[in-house]
């Protein structure tokens, strides 16, 4: 009999699932670490709709007008910015929360299409650069990988100051995952846990951060567009200070940012949703007068051409993805989902990056699992979800009558709700009303 014919309901506050997260921490006394990003229902992009053209707007006929895609980030000081065919870059994962094979993977997809890539906290792979045709680097606190070399051999460089699953926080890899390559690259025992710094130690504000953009830019001879990568928290200040210290690019990562492991309870209750921190971005850049001089990539979340669209409407000049890059590899996949529920989990639900034991050979550092993974092949799939993103989003810029994606504008959207209204400032569908405008 279920239990509501007994007239039992559950609790909203101590629902199942939280008396189950405090049976395990009174069982364990370890709180939670998992991967993914959050997992609770957050203002999203969804939540905003294009106004297509019709009378008062002239919509452009797809198959003989054209709607153009290209980007280029890095302008303000590099000598070499990135061209780019399309607005959507791979998101900094790294080499030992993911396999070779999935790095190589991410490289060659991206080149495919014409997109960047981004190497991640643990260093530069032979792999990943050798098939990515834009491969941008990251300075992360750890500082592993930082070398000379590797940094001229970049085509950006991205100093990560947060991510979006953890603004404020380091990163994990766990030792099951710290193989012997894995730990000479990152100067590290073998098997054991690693947790980066939260914070750079080579600096201890954005004036000694300038310094170390000066730095970087004499190293690579001012050939490299250099980014800056907060965690969407202080967005608006972060932005201003970001641009003051010199970035060529601001990256924002939003609270749906994944990660490879951190803990549960940091994914879910630290940061702003995406749609909240794009437009503090917007507003700081202009205030300071360098919209569009100062490139916008923005992540967090993004998962199809109608969320990159909505996003460069709001005003960012790109975006970056990530979990929904490894899922287009073949992550989640259903074909490992007795696999899945092997490891007490189902394809569509596994999150367990951080345990190394990923069925599809991603995100793990065994041999034996990280066959599985045929780079080409995966690269391929990749490529072909990065062409369905780059074709949707022509699509919906096209039925707004813009002849380029980065033509869209606020006025080409409205919002379903007065919070997702609030946060990208745009109205209220079917008024013209913006909340806290106008007071």
């Amino acid at each position: 009999m279920e239990p509501a014919s007994h007239g039992l309901r559950e609790s909203a506050t101590f629902d199942r699932a939280t008396i189950h997260a405090i049976q395990r921490a009174a069982e364990t006394g370890i709180y939670d670490i998992r991967g993914w990003g959050a997992k609770r229902k957050l203002p999203h992009f969804d939540d905003l709709l294009l106004l297509g053209a019709s009378m008062s707007r002239y919509p452009l006929e797809g198959y003989r007008e054209r709607c153009d895609t290209d980007v280029v980030l890095g302008t303000r000081h590099a000598k070499h910015p990135l061209r780019l065919a399309t607005p959507v870059t791979i998101a900094g994962m790294s080499f030992g929360a993911l396999s070779a094979q999935a790095k190589e993977a991410l490289g060659r997809g991206a080149s495919e299409v014409g997109t960047s890539t981004t190497t991640g906290d643990g260093g530069m792979t032979p792999e990943e650069r050798g098939h990515s045709k834009h491969l941008v680097h990251q300075y992360l606190p750890s500082r592993y990988g930082m070398n000379p070399d590797d940094l001229r051999a970049a085509d950006a460089i991205e100093v990560v100051l947060g991510q979006g699953a953890k603004p404020g926080g380091g990163g994990m890899l766990l030792g099951q995952k710290i193989t012997e390559r894995v730990a000479g690259m990152r100067t590290l025992p073998i098997g054991i846990d690693q947790r980066s710094a939260c914070r750079h130690p080579d600096w201890t504000g954005p004036d000694d951060l300038a310094i170390k953009i000066l730095e970087l830019r004499e190293i690579t001879d001012w050939e490299k567009p250099v980014y800056v990568k907060v965690g969407a928290t202080r967005t608006y200040y972060d932005v201003k200070l970001a641009v003051h210290a010199g970035a060529d690019v601001v990256v924002v990562d939003g609270m749906q940012g994944g990660t490879a492991a951190t803990q549960d309870v940091f994914i879910e209750h630290v940061g702003i949703p995406t749609l909240a921190a794009l437009p503090q971005a917007v507003q700081a850049l202009q205030e300071l007068g360098v919209h569009r001089e100062v490139q916008l990539i923005v992540s967090g979340g993004i998962r199809s051409g109608a969320d990159m669209a909505k996003a460069l409407a709001l005003g960012a000049d790109a975006v970056a993805i990530g979990t929904a890059a490894l899922i287009a590899l073949g992550d989640n996949h259903p074909k490992y989902d007795a696999q899945y529920r092997e490891l007490g989990s189902a394809a569509g639900y596994f999150d367990d990056y951080q345990d190394g034991r990923d069925p599809a050979g991603i995100s793990t550092q065994d041999e034996e699992l990280a066959a599985r993974l045929d780079p080409a092949e995966a690269g391929r799939r990749l490529a072909n979800f990065l062409r369905v993103m780059t074709m949707e989003a022509q699509t919906l810029a096209r039925a707004c009558g813009k002849a380029h994606l980065l033509h869209l504008e606020p006025e080409d959207l409205v919002a379903l709700t007065i919070e997702s209204a609030a946060m990208a400032r745009v109205p209220l569908a079917g008024t013209n009303w913006i909340p806290g405008e106008g007071l």
